[in-house]
């Protein structure tokens, strides 16, 4: 089967399959256009993509796959050293953009430039290609060093998307509705890619504000804890949404704060997922199931998990152990590109993948993230602290409006709890009282942090390395 099965095979022609800001795209539009890039890409093996919020977009990204050319996707906001060490280190042969522009920062190497017409259509015909060929070449950020590209096959992305239609009885009928970034899993590959095997249309809203979710009359919609926080503080644009099928959260943890919100003003339990680039989207309630604030769900098909401790041990699946959350399955990578030390590093000696995030795993399988083991997994006094949980109960102060919370190192503990707060008329000691009686004693800051906002990356996630690092 097609890796974009839908748009390969549909008959489904309306005009509007594809919709980016205010240009649309029907199927056999898309398809012509996107074949033309095809045609100019065939022997290719690898080619670069300036990933901006345009329908340009879209038909490069499938004009390369169509030609069963690898995709290295170029993060739009990328500064000058990221761009030119994501084109360098990819070797990617080309570069496409918008037919009429000038890339900016164009690599001093002189790569070319193949340009994405939407004048110009072809009915060529190119094979599909296996499912062992890449066909994504994601930049991942890790702790240290530039970033590393992890290689994504076709049929990876398939069996992803395949148990996510299952999860989410995503349908031809659905439109989904999202304003994320196309250079992630999140936006590319679930956003893009989703509708174009599953069926169904598409609405990217570019910038992801409040009023242009409400406005699109989806009946499903993707986002961030960043802007479904935006959503439910705007209760005329959350009540938009009532006429929804499903609300899916994902990126990062969502408060529950904001999801208990949600629920009240648009009548939906929003679905949370886990996943990674690595390993694409492997956890996640289900539409005909339960959804449960700070919980992400139970496996996919054919995905395994597993909780260990930190010298490699199985630790009980109790939901209360806390443990590194390893995975294997048919979503994983194919490895980091140029990086066999990476490699190596990042899976056990039976090839599970070690994702660096500790989690719980109940009874019944439900799966809760605590966070990344380097910031959010805090040992203090011989004690083991989620950030995730003193994190959900200053958030519960009505003068919280944001909180981060890491263990900065202490020369008695180990480690002391410190929270970032960005918050109004409260002070730090007060907070910490508030922490202190709700959660266990050893829990509460040790310190509060009063600041104007917390540093976040492109997806809305606090980059809490930055406040370790001061």
């Amino acid at each position: 089967m097609s890796l974009l099965a839908a748009m390969s095979s549909s008959v489904d022609d309306r005009p509007d399959l594809v919709r980016v800001g205010d240009r649309s795209l029907s199927r056999s539009r898309l398809l012509g256009l996107a074949t033309a890039v095809a045609d100019d890409l065939h022997g290719l093996d690898r080619v670069a993509v300036e990933t901006t919020p345009t329908i340009h977009t879209v038909v490069g990204v499938v004009g390369a796959l169509l030609a069963g050319t690898a995709v290295v996707p170029v993060p739009s906001d990328a500064g000058p050293r990221e761009r030119e060490h994501i084109l360098r280190d990819s070797a990617a042969r080309a570069l496409l953009a918008p037919a009429g522009t000038t890339p900016h920062g164009s690599p001093a190497d002189g790569l070319p430039v193949v340009p994405v017409d939407l004048r110009r259509v072809s009915a060529t015909t190119h094979p599909e290609p296996g499912p062992e060929r890449t066909a994504l070449i994601l930049y991942t950020s890790g702790t240290t060093g530039a970033p590393k590209g992890a290689l994504l096959s076709r049929g990876a992305i398939a069996t992803c998307l395949d148990g996510l239609a299952d999860a989410w009885a995503w349908t031809p009928d659905d439109l989904l509705v999202h304003g994320l970034p196309l250079f992630h899993v999140h936006g590319l590959v679930l956003g893009v890619l989703g509708p174009l095997r599953v069926g169904g249309r598409l609405h990217h809203v570019g910038r992801p504000q409040p009023e242009r979710y409400a406005a699109a009359g989806g009946t499903l919609y993707f986002g961030v804890p960043t802007i479904w926080s935006r959503i439910a503080a705007a209760s005329a644009s959350a009540r938009a949404l009532r006429r929804a099928r499903l609300l899916v959260s994902g990126s990062a943890a969502l408060p529950t704060a904001v999801f208990d919100d949600l629920t009240g003003l648009t009548g939906h339990r929003v679905v949370e997922r886990y996943g990674m680039t690595e390993t694409l989207i492997t956890v996640s309630a289900r539409a005909n199931g339960p959804r449960r604030p700070g919980a992400v769900g139970v496996p996919l098909p054919g995905v395994r998990t597993r909780i260990v401790d930190e010298q490699g041990r199985d630790l009980p699946t109790d939901g209360t152990a806390m443990g590194e959350l390893l995975v294997t399955g048919p979503t994983l990578f194919d490895g980091y590109l140029n990086r066999p030390d990476a490699d190596a590093a990042s899976r056990t000696a039976d090839g599970w993948f070690r994702t660096g995030d500790v989690a719980t795993v109940g009874p019944d399988g439900w799966h809760r993230i605590v966070g990344r083991a380097s910031t959010d997994l805090i040992k203090s006094g011989g004690y083991r602290i989620g950030a995730g949980e003193v994190e959900e109960a200053l958030l519960a102060h009505p003068a919280v409006r944001e909180a981060a919370v890491v263990g900065l190192p202490h020369p008695d503990l180990g480690q002391q709890v410190t929270a970032y707060v960005v918050g109004d008329g409260v002070t730090g000691p007060e907070l910490v009282d508030f922490v202190a009686r709700q959660l266990s004693v050893h829990k509460r800051p040790r310190e509060v942090r009063l600041v104007d906002a917390l540093p976040r990356n492109a997806l809305g996630k606090v980059q809490k390395k930055r406040l370790v690092e001061g």
